[in-house]
């Protein structure tokens, strides 16, 4: 699967409105963003790349700003070296948690040492809804549940799901470069049963959790919150990231429609992780 990364200068640059450029592309295909000062680096895979929509969302864009782009098309990289260099540092979450690479030195000692060697799948726990999620799966009772990863990037929160003795885990993706790094690092952390899976919510059919992550953006989330709900399991938890604090409405909504009530959330620089339990 090949994938074009677009590259977006900002003038003047505020976080904010970075953030929310971030937030619209998502809802029109962009799903990885790697925010700089004054620029977002943005990734695509390049068949859902609509320039038309692009111009359409800067044209509509709700705050003054000049914001220009550049299409590049990505070649192939040593993308564990490409991290390495520009992006992935160890990150430590709560008290219990580490992250790191394989090509790290000097990683902080951690009961849950988990190594992820990323590719084009960005979930190394830096951004704050993996590491809200993350933060969940350390306050949660996991032992002997049936957990689903659902757009499950590195697989990263299925894994640590595996080590805190969750069982029969099933981790899916509609991008082949994801589920492919999913796997190699599900070997690299000698966790076993976690099921990879390439594909959308119509995978969903006849299977049963008692736990759902879904990291994924709000559009999606949306749209497929009925499939998540057929397959979770009386009194189970649906766990959604993705999203801005000021979303939450309508995801409630949404999960309330789908006969799930929302308990609690957390934020972190203005994303959150919702939990709703099914009825």
């Amino acid at each position: 699967m090949n994938y074009l990364e677009v590259h977006f200068s900002i003038e003047p640059y505020e976080e904010y409105i970075s953030d929310v450029l971030a937030q619209e592309l998502g809802e029109i295909g962009f799903d990885s963003f790697v925010p700089a000062d004054g620029t977002l680096d943005t990734y695509i895979i390049e068949n859902n790349f609509d320039e038309s929509a692009l111009k359409s969302l800067l044209s509509d864009f709700p705050f003054e700003a000049a914001i220009e782009y550049k299409v590049n098309p990505i070649e192939s990289k040593n993308w564990n070296e490409e991290w390495e260099k520009h992006y992935f540092e160890p990150i430590v979450i709560g008290k219990d948690c580490v992250i790191h690479s394989s090509f790290h030195k000097d990683v902080p000692k951690a009961k849950y040492d988990i190594v992820i060697d990323p590719k084009m799948a960005f979930g190394t726990g830096h951004h704050e809804t993996t590491s809200l999620v993350i933060g969940q799966l350390l306050q949660m009772e996991l032992k002997g549940k049936t957990v689903l990863d659902m757009g499950c990037g590195t697989a990263v929160l299925a894994i640590l799901a595996a080590m805190r003795g969750a069982h029969d885990l099933v981790a899916i993706d509609i991008d082949t470069w994801c589920t492919d790094n999913s796997i190699e690092n599900i070997e690299i952390n000698k966790i076993s049963g976690i099921d990879v899976r390439l594909g959308g919510a119509e995978l969903l059919k006849d299977l049963h959790f008692d736990i759902i992550l879904a990291n994924i953006n709000r559009n999606i989330l949306l749209a497929d919150m009925e499939q998540y709900a057929a397959c979770l399991s009386n009194g189970g938890e649906l766990y959604m990231s993705g999203f801005y604090v000021e979303d939450i409405p309508l995801i409630e909504a949404e999960a309330n429609r789908n006969g799930l009530v929302l308990i609690s959330y957390t934020e972190k620089n203005k994303w959150a992780v919702v939990k709703t339990v099914k009825e």
